[in-house]
């Protein structure tokens, strides 16, 4: 009979795909996720297998050559790239004496030591059940399923039953908590678009520098690592542009290659800021020569999350270690597309602000509005806040104003003043004052 065991940090990573041998980017960026986590690495084992057996997922050569490894390198701990059944855990472990952990499982770990506010906690707990919860059938000896018959009668299916409630009991108050917390996170939300004040959500693909340049930004005090995932938990922060404007600032947890549906469920809420935010800024290592790939990795999860629409602004970070200058390039409208800076020495950061104060300003409408002889006070309010372009008086005594305005403005005007939405006849935007 073999229990898992409880602890273990001397790993052998498998790196076996269904679809061939990894390519040395996905093997380095995996061997950083076991370090992350705290694992020693002892050896790595490359698979070029590309039908996975469906009882131990690597064929019986490399199942041997694992065997000796284990013995050879006193390993405690077996961590599979790819994604296994529970069955292959169980037979994996069964056979080799040692814990077997995939990919995901490995990702929940690390995400379970990062996590430091109430909220972090919740969630990655949320996810580890829901990945627990398809691997209690044969996951423990002392679960499984036994026999009928005189004499071979137990308590094995009372127990797993017995898990299978209380794993479910936990999910159902922890969904409960987190929509708690979600729902005093969308109020927040609500007031801040109430008080109009812009949102902007910083992205990007883990260890890109977000942390380094949510400091920069913020001059707060995020903890800062050169590893994956090294910070967890949400922030938000005010932040003053170049045109002395007031946004939000929230930073957003890392992605990553094959991101566990667990996580992405469980951190939907948190990430939700990117989906309701006013502008997304994408952090991209600029160093990194695996750039694009991660770029269409980070837009994958965005669009999972119904937030692909939200304008985005890229920013290649960690140009100084390519000995490069920050600038700004434009699109056709000539807003900024895409900046280039440093977060760590700064260089670059006022043209970030600058940028973000471009995309943020605020839509402008021009058109004639027609007020009455009686609306000389609705005449007056639109002087005052100097929408008034041109005045015309009418036969009827009242007058034609020629108005340019905030689309923000207008609308809080027209409901303040109970007057319909289309009072404002719209004309082609004028760009005099």
């Amino acid at each position: 009979m073999f229990e898992r065991p409880q602890s273990g940090e001397r790993a052998i990573l498998v790196q076996a795909g269904a679809d061939g041998a990894p390519d040395p980017s996905e093997r380095e960026e995996f061997r950083e996720l076991a370090m992350s986590a705290g694992a020693v690495v002892v050896d790595e084992i490359v698979s070029n297998r590309r039908r996975p057996d469906p009882r131990y997922f690597v064929g019986k050569g490399k199942l041997d050559e694992l065997a000796g490894s284990v013995k050879q390198n006193s390993a405690e701990l077996i961590i599979s790239a790819a994604a296994l059944s529970p069955s292959q855990e169980r037979n994996l472990e069964k056979e080799l004496k040692c814990r077997v952990l995939d990919r995901a499982g490995l990702i929940l770990d690390i995400f379970a030591q990062r996590a430091r506010s109430f909220e972090g906690k919740l969630q990655v707990e949320l996810a580890q059940l829901a990945h627990l919860s398809t691997r209690l059938v044969r996951g423990w000896t002392h679960l499984e399923r036994q026999k009928g018959g005189i004499g071979l009668r137990g308590p094995g299916e009372t127990q797993l039953e017995t898990d299978r409630r209380l794993v479910g009991a936990r999910i159902k108050q922890l969904k409960e908590r987190l929509e708690h917390v979600d729902a005093r996170r969308t109020l927040n939300r609500q007031n801040r678009v109430q008080a109009e004040v812009p949102t902007v959500a910083l992205v990007g693909y883990t260890n890109a520098g977000k942390s380094t340049l949510f400091n920069a930004l913020t001059d707060a005090s995020v903890y800062v690592e050169d590893q994956l995932f090294a910070t967890l938990d949400p922030t938000v922060r005010a932040v003053k542009l170049t045109d002395g404007r007031d946004i939000v600032l929230a930073d957003t947890v890392g992605f990553v290659r094959d991101l566990p549906h667990e996580l992405i469920a469980a951190f939907r809420s948190t990430l939700q800021e990117a989906r309701e935010a006013d502008l997304i800024l994408h952090l991209i290592d600029a160093s990194d020569e695996n750039r694009w790939q991660r770029v269409r990795q980070v837009n994958s999860v965005l669009k999972q999350l119904d937030a692909d629409q939200v304008p985005q602004i890229r920013v290649y970070n960690k140009i100084d270690k390519l000995d490069r200058q920050p600038r700004v390039t434009n699109n056709r409208d000539g807003e900024g597309r895409a900046v280039w800076l440093s977060a760590r020495t700064g260089a670059g950061i006022p043209m970030l602000l600058e940028a973000i104060g471009d995309r943020l300003r605020p839509a402008m409408l021009h058109g004639v509005m027609h007020l009455g002889p009686t609306q000389g006070r609705q005449r007056s309010k639109l002087f005052e806040i100097g929408a008034v372009l041109n005045e015309e008086a009418c036969d009827d005594g009242g007058w034609n104003l020629e108005l340019k305005l905030a689309k923000a403005d207008l609308h809080r005007f027209l409901k303040r003043e109970n007057l319909p939405a289309e009072a404002l006849q719209p004309l082609p935007v004028k760009e005099t004052a």
